[in-house]
């Protein structure tokens, strides 16, 4: 079962044993960032620094002077976590040590971009903007996030690319210092509290039949209980239906769907087009198509008839590979994503059965979260775990 380890440049650019290290795991592939939001991240083999802090969303190489000349927004380039070619060089090396390189790269996701451009921000129904989101319904945005995944897919030495955030972003996100637990919200109101207000969506509501003013003011008053400490009103999308009614719920998810699998068609023409002759593109999917974040919802049969596959978040729950394999589309590449950072709530000492029970459900491969952050206990357990495998 071929599993990848996702690897920031910073994790190989200067420790000579990293690219051995990462050989002798028993991957046959990394996944490599190219464009990567900002972070704070732990290095606890490197020789030379203990913590790196990306301090904005930055593409890891120099971008294309030519592409992105007179635009905005356009990507910028890494400072000093990242200097210069950081992805070429260590691309390099791991190449070096036998390893295949696929590209890692996060799109709507971008607390830069919104800080600079405020107005390419998801609006939520009380006028909040969220930063870290940019509204894929936006010509710019969605302009932008294509020609970006373009560029950071397809980089000199890699083989495929996994492109992360492909989709809506909402209210869900580890914000620095995040204090937004405090109500519980639940799926329902998560999704409320993820539906876009700029003109763009507006716009878009009122093509799907709705008044944007009414469906706000609806969307407020399905919270207002909420807010008072009420328990969220059931899950799943029954619950969105019963806070909002099956009309403007339906209607909602009608054009939002719509808009996130349209951009996806779009961003994965330009990397084929941009790409050599069997480059895999797959998608970073949750099977829900409503759902917000990294994991971009989708619909599984769509996004199985225009990507190579989809790596599925599977640590806790296989289940989330279920829709995808229903899908039965021959070589799809259905890639069970798990945790391997005790710390971060991984389960390195079960990943054996862990992916025995995702490959049972139709997963074919495996990736695992974080080469570079996990600890020595850690990878020794994910060696021996992909020795039996």
């Amino acid at each position: 079962m071929k599993a990848s380890a996702f690897v920031y440049p910073w994790d190989v650019n200067g420790d000579p044993g990293a690219p051995a290290r990462l050989a002798e795991l028993g991957t046959a592939q990394v996944t490599l960032a190219s464009a990567y939001h900002s972070t704070r991240a732990l290095t606890p083999r490197h020789p030379r620094h203990r913590v790196v802090t990306a301090e904005y969303a930055a593409v890891l190489y120099p971008p294309d002077a030519s592409r992105w000349s007179g635009r905005a927004p356009r990507p910028h380039p890494a400072g000093d976590w990242a200097p210069g070619d950081a992805f070429g060089e260590a691309a390099s090396a791991l190449t070096d040590a036998g390893l295949e390189v696929h590209t890692w790269v996060v799109l709507a996701h971008n607390s830069r971009l919104g800080a600079e451009h405020p107005d390419t921000s998801v609006v939520n129904a009380y006028g909040d903007r969220y930063p870290w989101a940019p509204c894929i319904a936006q010509p710019d945005t969605r302009a932008y996030l294509t020609d970006l995944a373009a560029e950071a897919a397809v980089r000199p030495g890699a083989h495929g690319t996994e492109l992360e955030s492909l989709g809506w972003y909402g209210l869900a996100h580890l914000h620095a210092h995040d204090k937004t637990a405090g109500i519980p919200l639940g799926d329902a109101g998560q999704y409320l509290m993820s539906l876009c207000f700029c003109p763009a969506c507006r716009e878009g509501y009122g093509v799907a039949g709705l008044d944007a003013d009414a469906l706000a003011a609806a969307v407020r008053d399905a919270l207002d209980p909420v807010w008072r400490g009420e328990a969220p009103s059931g899950g799943g999308w029954a619950g969105v239906e019963k806070l909002l009614g099956d009309t403007r719920a339906d209607a909602t998810r009608a054009w939002r769907d719509r808009t996130a699998r349209t951009l996806q068609e779009q961003a994965v023409t330009a990397v084929r087009r941009a790409a050599p002759d069997g480059f895999q593109v797959l998608l970073h999917a949750d099977p829900v198509s409503y759902h917000c974040g990294a994991n971009a919802g989708v619909d599984p049969a769509h996004i199985l008839s225009v990507a190579d596959g989809v790596v599925v978040p599977c640590t806790g729950d296989p289940g989330p590979v279920t829709p995808f394999a229903r899908e039965g589309r021959e070589g799809a590449v259905l890639a069970a994503n798990f945790t391997v950072v005790s710390g971060m709530g991984g389960s390195p000492g079960t990943l054996a059965a862990d992916a025995d029970g995702a490959r049972s459900l139709g997963a074919t491969e495996l990736r695992l979260y974080h080469a570079g952050l996990a600890s020595d206990a850690d990878l020794a357990a994910v060696r021996s775990a992909l020795a039996g495998l």
